[in-house]
């Protein structure tokens, strides 16, 4: 207000403001300070790896896909308050991660908080949690995100502590918090991610109860692109 009282009294004083017309366009451009300070805050802390977005996908290349129903989450951010999940499933290369970090930017516009993690990372930050008898206090500072993104959940190794924290965490956010989880690998595969058959039920069954499951079937980005230029290269 401070620094615009002046400009927009001139405006005021030129259109014959009223003075509560005055006080209103100082409180309106103070909002949107405050929600552009908000945004950007919840960006910094939700450490995304990149400024992907919807608009810089190319849906085109995944004929399959069907983006409705991953869109309808990304303008309606209800699905967080019921602690929904959004589990994103394709090989290697085929833009789950970019679909992500899109999500979170959509919902970081709604207002909500969003925290992204490579999940090897966040597996590795629960070990040492539990290490050292700080897991429950962990999980518990996780809450106030309203969503956590795990990244290629498939590269976690299939180890006891890294298997008992992982379960721990999709245990302690079912029905509380959500999650958006991208993986390489479908569900009938899981048991290479945990130790045994009945952990690997367990986890898929809180994961899969309230969520949207996306499969993407498409060739590699990646691969398209080197052979591309490999062509290009060679003509």
């Amino acid at each position: 207000m401070l620094s615009h009282w002046e400009t927009v009294e001139n405006q005021a004083t030129q259109e014959q403001w009223s003075y509560a017309q005055f006080l209103l366009a100082l409180c309106e451009l103070e909002l949107q300070r405050r929600v552009q300070a908000r945004q950007t805050k919840a960006l910094r802390e939700a450490q995304l790896p990149s400024a992907k977005s919807f608009t810089s996908f190319d849906f085109s290349h995944c004929k399959q896909l069907n983006p409705a129903p991953l869109m309808q989450l990304a303008e309606d951010p209800t699905w967080l308050e019921r602690a929904e999940n959004c589990l994103i499933f394709g090989p290697s290369g085929v833009g789950k991660t970019h679909l992500g970090i899109s999500m979170a930017r959509a919902m970081i516009t709604l207002g909500k908080r969003v925290r992204f993690f490579s999940a090897i990372t966040l597996v590795q930050q629960l070990q040492v949690a539990k290490q050292q008898l700080q897991l429950p206090a962990t999980l518990a500072k996780l809450d106030r995100f309203d969503l956590l993104i795990l990244d290629d959940i498939g590269y976690v190794k299939k180890t006891d502590d890294e298997t008992s924290v992982l379960f721990e965490l999709i245990a302690h956010r079912y029905e509380r918090r959500s999650l958006l989880i991208t993986a390489n690998h479908p569900f009938s595969q899981w048991d290479s991610i945990f130790s045994d058959s009945m952990m690997t039920v367990a986890a898929v069954d809180r994961l899969v109860h309230h969520a949207l499951i996306i499969e993407i079937k498409a060739e590699s980005y990646r691969k398209q692109a080197a052979a591309n230029r490999a062509k290009a290269n060679s003509s």
